[in-house]
């Protein structure tokens, strides 16, 4: 398959789709992992008809658990038949997680909550590292991006278990930093501002967390999805080749605030 290719796992709304239309709009073909019901799927659809049609891009999208070590090495099986030779941008944006406190009178965090959400938003990029190495889908001047957040560092009301998770997965993507180096591959981590997406919204005292987010911010404003997209294409293309092990601010200053 001719041109840059993306993997954007976790695609469907948010930060991913975001980088789907970023990435699409400069010529990159884009395959999306994702886990939604059928009209999550319609959906995503419509709007990968209207990026392939307006941009000339070739956009796949592949509805299975991205957490289930089998199912991923079927689907870049798969994806390997398909044509792909070499993803040039990954994107881990994987957003499954427990939303309780550890300690309440009433539903908390027990065991099973915490090690399914550093499964699902942490130690998952490993299993697709393994895949994507053993499909010899990254190679070198491929480029692989987390996301993090502010809440592994400052208290958000029932946020503990996916703290615990990104806090993994940043420890994971700088040690890949420093392991992938040798094949030419970088691992860099985007820690975004508060951004109102529909992961968000899941969060207890969400609008609390965006009204304060808002005011404390040097502009005013929240991040948006399409600031992080921006941010993502920058790192992708090779003028970013000595950017590795980076763990990279994308909200106007307010983590300074």
């Amino acid at each position: 398959m001719k041109g840059k290719h993306a993997l954007i796992i976790g695609g469907s709304s948010g930060i991913g789709l975001a980088t789907v239309k970023k990435l699409a709009s400069h010529g990159c073909n884009v395959t999306i992992i994702h886990r939604d019901r059928r009209q999550g799927v319609a959906d995503l659809e419509e709007a990968c008809s209207k990026l392939t049609g307006k941009f000339d891009v070739s956009i796949s999208n592949h509805n299975i658990d991205a957490t289930n070590p089998e199912k991923i090495e079927e689907c870049l099986s798969s994806i390997k038949e398909s044509g792909v030779s070499q993803f040039t941008t990954v994107l881990h944006a994987v957003s499954r997680g427990n939303l309780k406190p550890f300690v309440s009178d009433g539903p908390k965090l027990s065991s099973q909550d915490l090690a399914l959400t550093i499964e699902a938003m942490g130690t998952n990029l490993k299993h697709w590292i393994d895949g994507l190495l053993n499909n010899d889908l990254i190679q070198s001047g491929s480029k692989v991006l987390t996301l993090t957040s502010e809440g592994n560092d400052k208290f958000w009301e029932g946020y503990g278990a996916v703290a615990l998770a990104k806090s993994t997965l940043e420890t994971l993507s700088k040690y890949l930093a420093v392991e992938l180096a040798p094949k030419g591959i970088t691992v860099n981590i985007i820690q975004a501002g508060v951004t109102d997406t529909p992961s968000l919204r899941l969060i207890p005292g969400s609008e609390k967390l965006i009204e304060e987010s808002t005011q404390r911010n040097p502009y005013k404003r929240l991040t948006t999805p399409e600031d992080v997209a921006n941010t993502i294409f920058l790192l992708s293309q090779p003028e970013a080749d000595w950017i590795n092990g980076a763990l990279i601010h994308v909200d106007g200053g307010e983590h300074l605030i």
